[in-house]
């Protein structure tokens, strides 16, 4: 029997095996496992690094949700690392600015950074490690240099007028003497570097116990240093998209106010399987939705290249991303009917939907008020023209063969521990560098609408509606198959490729991944400035042609891309008594190692 070709090898072992979107931080991880510490620390210790080494994509002021699954419990469970909007955030503050949408960079669109916390809280109740231990390689990369890839050369060129002009703090980090950085080079980020030893040596402080000196950590960053300078910093005017300065609403008090927690994930069983993804605060249930959708197809005997396959799946994800527009918002604060969108009446309703032919409207399911939902909405969706470049994720440049970003991970210990995450957040691009700090904070908040009665509308103490939804998949009764990708709005529809591919279609996880991938870009984007592009699927072009000239017949607006440009898939599995794991060739970063 021939192997099928493959980018490179799908990783096998039983040791460990770590994979991510940047090969330094997946061997970060792996060094953690070969120094007798378990997947949690090694996932701390890859989520830091990948702070440092992708800082076009993610960093310390972000944020991240956790799907854990510790070996030997019934079922994971999902650490929320978003922070919520701050208090002074309310939709008739932005009215009086004038802005119909939160900006897509600058101070105004900040909410809590939560990735600090998320990070400490698993190091602390499932880790083995020091802080000092799982930080050590990041903070040898921030002071020593590490090589800047070419996607974030590309990043900083897209804004080295603008950073000069308006950020000067940004440009003193990212154009070191006034010089633009090349592609390969060594990049040192020395006061990245000097947070986090201060917070090593604050931890230090505390005394000799593990947990006392996280928990001193946890507190420099919240109620500390960092949110002392966060707070004093914020209280500048400085330019955003809406081609106007503003001062940020973020406060040390809302920093100090706010705590990671834990969270029971949303679970779906479909085809002998159970996944597991974050609650409505992320997108994370559209995934489960689709999957309920598309049970009632025969997907495993469909060409997973031809256009009935394609059709079939964007169509049920339409519908789906239909719900998550009318219905999703922090479940804290709004009624979210998860029960009956994952339910088999709904479903079973809403599958009639799906024709032989694209569907051009937005449908979501006629529950509550969901018509005076999108029509509020639609009056804001597009309605205002950023200043320069300012669109997308990461929100600020315009790269169009970049399909949205962020940074993700997966991770396998030999005792069956499993971890998938999702960094994002605080992109170099998007927001002023604190100069205490030497790192800018996310721009998070510009995913709620300034509209109200919305599930998503912008309120004090509200987490947005984010587009970070790692995955977890159990079977008989245990963790097999952990998964996710960078991506924004892309994100479950990458991944859902991917699953399906291998659940129906039996690709490894690089044959899998490796597979072209597509998505639709039907619903309104969740970034700034929120616009749609109905019927819209967009396709690597080494489908075959006759796939992509039928979804044109069927009445898809089909917009054909580069053979390698969609998706940054990774993904590490448990079956038969070997760990594997794989990552995306895309963009030439992302790598999977293991042993």
């Amino acid at each position: 029997m021939k192997t099928p070709f493959t980018t490179r090898p799908e990783i096998v072992g039983t040791f460990g095996v770590v994979t991510s979107t940047h090969w330094i931080a997946s061997s970060v991880g792996m060094a953690m496992l070969e120094r007798g510490g378990n997947a949690f620390d090694a996932a701390v210790a890859t989520g830091f690094a990948l702070q440092i080494v992708e800082p076009h994509l993610n960093g310390p002021g972000g944020e991240v949700p956790i799907i854990l699954w510790k070996s030997g419990e019934p079922a994971p469970r999902v650490i929320c690392g978003q922070g919520t909007a701050p208090a002074a955030a309310t939709i008739s503050r932005y009215d009086a600015l004038g802005l119909k949408l939160v900006p897509g960079t600058g101070l105004l669109a900040a909410v809590v950074p939560g990735a600090f916390d998320a990070w400490m809280t698993m190091l602390r109740d499932y880790g083995t490690m020091s802080l000092e231990d799982v930080l050590e390689p990041t903070i040898a990369y921030a002071r020593h240099g590490y090589p800047l890839v070419e996607r974030a050369v590309q990043s900083i060129y897209a804004v080295e007028d603008f950073f000069r002009a308006e950020w000067p703090t940004s440009a003193a980090v990212w154009l070191p003497d006034n010089k633009r950085p090349r592609p390969g080079a060594l990049h040192r980020v020395p006061q990245i570097a000097e947070t986090y030893e201060r917070l090593r040596r604050e931890a230090r402080a505390a005394g000799p116990d593990r947990v006392a000196q996280i928990e001193a950590a946890r507190a420099a960053f919240y109620t500390g240093f960092v949110a002392d300078a966060i707070d004093g910093f914020f209280r500048s005017e400085l330019m955003d998209t809406s081609g106007r300065k503003h001062r940020g609403l973020l406060t040390g008090a809302d920093m100090a106010a706010w705590r990671a927690t834990y969270e029971e994930p949303v679970g779906y069983d479909y085809a002998g399987v159970r996944l597991f993804k974050t609650g409505p605060w992320g997108q994370g249930p559209v995934l489960l939705q689709a999957l309920a959708l598309l049970k009632g197809f025969d997907i495993a005997a469909m060409d997973p290249l031809g256009d009935a396959y394609v059709h079939t799946v964007a169509e049920c994800m339409k519908l789906a991303l239909a719900d998550r527009e009318a219905f999703y918002g922090d479940p804290n604060f709004s009624e979210i009917p998860l029960g009956v969108l994952l339910s088999d009446d709904y479903n079973d309703a809403r599958r009639k939907l799906v024709g032989a032919s694209a569907s051009n409207d937005l449908r979501p399911g006629d529950l509550l008020d969901a018509a005076r939902r999108l029509a509020a909405m639609a009056e804001r969706a597009g309605s205002e023209t950023p200043v320069g470049a300012g669109s997308g994720e990461p929100t600020f440049i315009d790269l169009p063969e970049v399909e949205g970003d962020t940074v993700h991970l997966d991770v396998i210990d030999r005792w069956g521990n499993v971890v998938s995450a999702t960094p994002s957040g605080g992109w170099l691009q998007s927001s002023p560098v604190v100069p205490e700090l030497g790192f800018p904070l996310n721009t998070r908040a510009q995913m709620f609408w300034l509209a109200e009665g919305l599930p998503s509308s912008l309120a004090p103490g509200r987490r947005p509606r984010t587009t970070l939804t790692p995955t977890m998949v159990g079977r008989g009764g245990e963790a097999w198959l952990a998964l996710g990708t960078p991506g924004g709005d892309q994100q479950d529809q990458w991944t859902l490729n991917v699953f399906l591919r291998r659940l129906h279609h039996g690709m490894n996880l690089q044959e899998a991944i490796d597979a072209p991938q597509f998505h639709t870009r039907h619903g309104p984007a969740s970034f700034y400035p929120r616009s749609r592009g109905p019927s819209q699927v967009t396709i690597e072009q080494r489908f075959p042609a006759p796939t992509i000239a039928a979804l044109r017949e069927r009445g898809h607006a089909v917009a054909v891309e580069g053979d390698w440009s969609l998706g940054r898939v990774c993904a590490a599995e448990r079956s038969g008594g070997l760990l594997r794991a794989a990552a995306t060739p895309r963009f030439m970063q992302g790598y999977a190692v293991g042993r």
